[in-house]
């Protein structure tokens, strides 16, 4: 038993389950505790050492981090499920030009010029944008996960073309890579247990290491333990 823990951090539409199972199987004496944050909080929790790593949202602040960029994901308009948008199948920024958009305070995309037209106001948050594009105020631009997220049966969404897309990343601090960190980014890295590019295997031990072949007087290799006077078809002299 250790008093060792991995701590991990990630933001919204993040799911790390997959990681977290590997994890249990390959370091099943250090356990993982999952720190759920706010985007704008994933680089806060590096720095004041609250977690070891963070799934983040790019682009963020990378003083004193090293980042492993992950996936991207496609930007999706939220709307309701009787708006004229559902009749495509995908939508441009060209679409959207006389629609009112809400730009919530915790947007991830990044906009210079949000498309559309402003919105009566500015969200907080992304949850509370959702609840006003269900009554009717306006469309959401986000990413994929996030419309997943926060799905609501009176809502559907499309992708949109030619818009800011927000990307994944795995950040830690620099000066903390520590065995455990290493042992977490093999594992989102796909590596194998046995990878070269992960850490150093254990030695085998005395049991384990395979010992070589005693040789015969003669010097060769034995290979059996009959010996070849009296066989078969052999006459001692």
């Amino acid at each position: 038993m250790t008093d060792r823990e991995f701590r991990l951090a990630y933001v919204p539409g993040v799911t790390p389950a997959k990681w977290v199972n590997i994890w249990a199987e390959r370091v099943p004496d250090v356990p993982l505790t999952l720190i759920s944050v706010a985007a704008a909080d994933a680089v806060r929790s590096l720095h004041d050492g609250t977690a070891d790593a963070a799934f983040v949202r790019l682009p963020v602040d990378r003083e004193g981090l090293s980042a492993i960029p992950l996936y991207i994901e496609t930007t999706v308009v939220v709307v309701p499920k009787e708006h004229a948008v559902t009749a495509a199948d995908e939508v441009t920024v060209a679409d959207l030009a006389d629609e009112e958009v809400f730009h919530p305070l915790d947007d991830t995309l990044g906009w210079t010029a949000p498309p559309g037209l402003p919105a009566f106001t500015r969200p907080g948050t992304t949850a509370e944008a959702i609840e006003l594009v269900a009554v009717g105020s306006g469309l959401l631009l986000v990413p994929l996960s996030l419309a997943r997220l926060y799905h609501r049966k009176d809502l559907t969404y499309r992708p949109v073309v030619e818009t800011p897309q927000s990307q994944i990343a795995l950040a830690w601090p620099t000066e903390a890579t520590t065995d455990l960190v290493e042992d977490f980014i093999g594992i989102v890295r796909g590596r194998t247990v046995n990878s070269s590019r992960g850490r150093t295997p254990a030695p085998p031990t005395e049991k384990t290491r395979k010992q070589p072949r005693k040789p015969t007087p003669n010097g060769s290799a034995r290979r059996g333990t009959q010996s070849t006077r009296g066989r078969r078809g052999h006459r001692p002299r």
